[in-house]
């Protein structure tokens, strides 16, 4: 679960290191350089090596989950409960991505269209594109432009290509506050969050807000009981919102001249943010809006404009190398764009039987996993280490294999393992999803060791009090294992 910028949930914001929940993950991420000072390990001492981290005392009370194998074969190089389910965190949008290429393709992309009716009246349809943006929008005014239209009278979103609740039901109430826990709909714009700074003002004084987009401030009663305190004194603030979603509550203190920063925070009607940002963009582009709608199912005639989003292999980098929540969500949904609809089935259900399909032709037993989301921000999800090899071996077979890879993070060279593994022999040769949720962390993907075959693994720690940062370098240290495996 990492986020894209700052991160605002029912915990606390330590400004005074700038930092916030999500980047805490992020950072942490970046434990000490593995021990392991091996310059090679033969295939027959990776057991006795693996084991020696596993079975240290500090992880008694942890629940480990292990598959090595040869990336071409299913021969057990080292296995721990490798059959059992774990809470896999974000390394379950491995499996959905892998999907989505598999029944997609690298070159499919998502149309958000503009159509205009018999009346001449104008309907958008969005089709749940994560990556449009407001540049996209200046766009599709500047297409309206070129068609002599000045004036729109009335205009409705059509937001009936994704059915089903905007946030999954099984996602804690912190994280749907979060900007990493952002609504997912057939509507979405500027990854559905907006942002808002806190400025530090006179010692006594309450902080002050400054909004990004004036049009969300008028959405909310802010009760703003910050204040800002003595620069030498330490800064916390906890921003929260009401069940409602119509009051913000700032609370806490900041140090005076302390440098503002960004708070961001999911929106809560996607469909109406996206016709507010539209309407301003509209105007700049010096069209007049009359009356906006949101219904479902309109007969559009002729589409008079379109944008488009990245092809899907970029939007599995942002989703595989950021673990983007809202992009890996956006991504399932798509998978169920060629299926066909069921009534009183959520678009995700559809996609989620989807992904199934997809996962059994690449070999994958659909008895080793169940997803109810394809982020892994559900505590919901279980997944065997057996699944993910076997969807990293089985995706390796297909024309797309270099598509996915290059979707990975790099140890020590790029996205959430860019901190990770530097000064290692696994530097550069390993591309791996990472995944933090509370007690959990993962971590699974490939090795290319030098003087051995390529390796797919996968490493599952459950259950653990131990500090992420913990858990992480002792993964790391098996992964350098990996690294440095030869045959002797």
């Amino acid at each position: 679960m990492v986020s894209r910028k700052i991160t605002t949930t029912l915990m606390l914001l330590f400004v005074g290191t700038h930092i916030s929940i999500t980047q805490q993950t992020v950072q942490a991420q970046t434990p000490t350089a593995p021990t392991t000072t091996t310059k090679s390990i033969c295939q027959s001492q990776l057991g006795t090596a693996i084991d020696a981290v596993v079975n240290r005392p500090l992880f008694n009370r942890v629940r480990w989950g292990i598959l090595v194998q040869p990336l071409s074969s299913a021969q057990n190089l080292y296995s721990r409960d490798a059959e059992k389910y774990f809470t896999p965190a974000s390394n379950t949008k491995l499996l959905t991505t892998a999907a989505a290429l598999q029944q997609l393709g690298a070159d499919f992309r998502i149309r958000t269209s503009i159509y205009q009716n018999t009346n001449g009246n104008l309907t958008v349809v969005g089709r749940g594109d994560p990556s449009l943006s407001d540049t996209q929008l200046q766009a599709l005014a500047q297409q309206l432009k070129q068609q002599g239209i000045t004036r729109i009278q009335e205009l409705t979103a059509d937001d009936s290509y994704i059915q089903g609740d905007i946030v999954n039901s099984t996602w804690q109430w912190e994280d749907i506050q979060s900007d990493y826990g952002a609504p997912v709909s057939s509507f979405i714009v500027n990854q559905n969050v907006f942002g808002l700074k806190i400025i530090p003002q006179a010692v006594g004084k309450a902080a002050q807000l400054q909004w990004n987009d004036l049009n969300e401030s008028r959405q909310w009663l802010v009760v703003n009981q910050s204040v800002t305190v003595a620069e030498n004194q330490p800064s916390y603030i906890n921003v929260t919102r009401d069940l409602t979603g119509k009051v913000l509550r700032i609370q806490g203190q900041v140090a005076a001249k302390s440098t503002p920063y960004l708070v961001e925070l999911p929106v809560v009607d996607p469909n109406y943010y996206f016709l507010r940002r539209f309407r301003t963009t509209l105007a700049t582009a010096k069209i007049n809006l009359g009356k906006t709608f949101v219904a479902s199912g309109n007969t559009n005639q002729k589409e008079v404009a379109f944008v488009q989003s990245l092809p899907l292999s970029q939007l599995l980098m942002e989703t595989n190398q950021n673990s983007n929540n809202l992009y890996a969500e956006s991504i399932l949904r798509a998978l169920a764009f060629k299926q066909p609809r069921v009534q009183n089935k959520s678009t995700a259900d559809i996609a989620l039987e989807a992904l199934n399909k997809s996962l059994t032709q690449l070999g994958v037993d659909p008895t080793t996993y169940k997803l109810v989301d394809g982020s892994g921000l559900s505590r919901r999800n279980l997944i065997t280490p057996e699944a993910l090899v076997k969807t990293l071996q089985g995706i390796a077979k297909t024309p797309a294999a270099n598509v996915f890879r290059a979707s990975l993070p790099v140890a020590g060279k790029s996205g959430t393992l860019s901190s990770r593994f530097r000064n290692t022999p696994a530097a550069g040769i390993v591309q791996a999803k990472t995944g933090t949720l509370s007690g959990a962390v993962s971590l699974s993907g490939y090795v290319n060791p030098p003087q051995y075959e390529p390796l797919a693994f996968s490493i599952l720690v459950n259950q653990s009090e131990q500090p992420a940062s913990v858990l992480r370098q002792a993964m790391d240290e098996i992964v350098v294992l990996l690294a440095q495996l030869q045959r002797c």
